[in-house]
């Protein structure tokens, strides 16, 4: 019971000073409005073109497969610390899991996803 109490109290306590950022923030903003502050860049730099660009499609094929790979290996991280106790079929469903990703690889090596020209 006290455990639920003390989640209880962090959690209200979170919320909380996440609101008074918030309301900190919107309080102390500057705002008055200017063409300089409205425009697409705020770093000093003079703005010479349009913000909209195309961007080639590669770099989203790069971006999406980085993040599988990435958050897939952040799934198999426990199976590694833990595959002793977890037995045979943990260890079956690991492999499996990895084969899927290694089709994926093969099928993204395939159509040519990750060649930069």
């Amino acid at each position: 019971m006290k455990e639920l109490v003390c989640l209880a109290i962090f959690i209200i306590l979170s919320t909380l000073f996440a609101l008074i950022m918030v309301a900190a923030g919107f309080l102390c903003q500057y705002k008055k409005e200017s063409e300089v502050k409205n425009s697409a860049y705020e770093c000093g730099i003079i703005p010479f073109d349009d913000a909209k660009i195309k961007f080639n499609i590669r770099y989203f094929n790069y971006a999406i497969l980085f993040l599988v790979f990435d958050i897939e290996t952040i799934f198999l991280y426990p199976f590694a610390l833990y595959l002793n106790s977890l037995g045979l079929f943990a260890a079956i469903e690991s492999f499996l899991f990895v084969l899927i990703l290694l089709l994926g690889l093969y099928f993204a090596l395939n159509k040519k996803m990750l060649r930069w020209i």
